[in-house]
């Protein structure tokens, strides 16, 4: 009676994860991953190095531009009117209304 009992159990379980995988594999593979580290590793390397040496130049630049923002404190940076040389701005016009026509009555 154990038995039948126990089958009765795991049947149905064993039978709806059969199903379920046959179902998944129209969408995943289900077969096993391989694992296959060498060929990528040479490529994570050559990617490690080149984000090294982007990040070393942008410490660089960051580093460049804080000097220079430095200096020009240092030399409290004013700009007067005359070094711009920008010329003042055209006076405003007035705007043009237009008439209005009043229709007349004829006699």
């Amino acid at each position: 009676m154990n038995f039948i009992s126990l089958v009765k159990r795991v049947a149905p379980f064993a039978l709806t994860f059969a199903i379920g995988l046959f179902i998944a594999s129209f969408f995943v593979t289900v077969a096993a991953p391989s694992f296959q580290f060498r060929r990528g590793f040479n490529r994570h390397r050559e990617y490690d190095r080149q984000r090294e040496m982007r990040i070393a130049d942008l410490e660089r630049e960051n580093q460049r531009l804080t000097n220079r923002l430095a200096e020009m404190e240092k030399r409290d940076w004013v700009l007067d009117e005359d070094e711009l040389n920008v010329p003042p701005p055209p006076p405003p016009v007035a705007p043009v209304m237009p008439m209005k026509t009043v229709p007349s009555k004829a006699r």
